[in-house]
């Protein structure tokens, strides 16, 4: 009777082990499973990632021979001839295009640009140096903060319109180097020399002076 209690108790517990042994491989496949899934959905987020990237190129400054392209509105992306510029304003953003790649240096918001048309009598000499026929260009970001130059107003100092920096009120006149005609900017914008290729503007040189601002906004 001990004998056939203990049979019956082993065959019970043989029984009963069987399904967690079933369960237990059921639990196995469905991990390697959902790992195999797991790595195919990462490998086509990091593709997906790679196809993302920004170009080679496209965050670096703009280099001597470089296109410029309207950055926002209708024209995005479309060379900027002289005939786009009304003269007196208001200016244009602008980025920086490889003419080989076709690759626009749209990457960094440093590379953002302010071009304008004036009357190359009202410019300073090294301004109209680097100028042609009165267009000129400067860095789009404020040399206080970093934000963004987006205005072209009458100045609260003047009778002129100037560049204005919405963020903190600083001013810049394009027609001395933007040099700073009010508010707590501490330096000028940086200038873009232009060049006139095949009718579209072009960059002619590097920046000059420093590009940014001058602590975080």
């Amino acid at each position: 009777m001990a004998r056939a209690s203990f049979d019956t108790h082993s065959s019970s517990s043989e029984s009963a082990a069987e399904p967690d042994v079933d369960a237990g491989a059921e639990q196995t496949r469905r991990s390697v499973l959902l790992g195999a899934l797991a790595t195919t959905a990462c490998l086509g987020c990091s593709t997906k990632a790679r196809a993302g990237e920004d170009p080679p190129g496209s965050d670096e400054r703009p280099q001597k021979g470089d296109l410029l392209v309207f950055s926002e509105g209708d024209q995005e992306g479309k060379l900027i001839t002289a005939a786009d510029l009304k003269a007196g304003g208001p200016p244009v953003h602008a980025w920086p295009k490889d003419p080989t790649t076709s690759v626009v240096r749209s990457a960094s918001r440093l590379n953002e640009i302010l071009i304008i048309k004036l009357d190359p009598a009202d410019l300073d000499e090294k301004t109209r140096a680097r100028a042609v026929d009165g267009i000129i260009a400067y860095s789009a970001i404020c040399s206080h903060a970093g934000c963004p130059v987006t205005a072209w107003v009458k100045s609260d100092v003047g009778d002129k319109e100037v560049f204005k920096c919405m963020c903190h009120n600083s001013e810049f006149d394009p027609r001395a180097g933007a040099q700073v005609v009010f508010g707590p900017a501490p330096r000028r914008l940086a200038a873009l020399p232009l060049a006139l290729a095949d009718g579209s503007l072009s960059v002619a040189g590097n920046f000059i002076g420093k590009v940014g601002g001058a602590q975080p906004g």
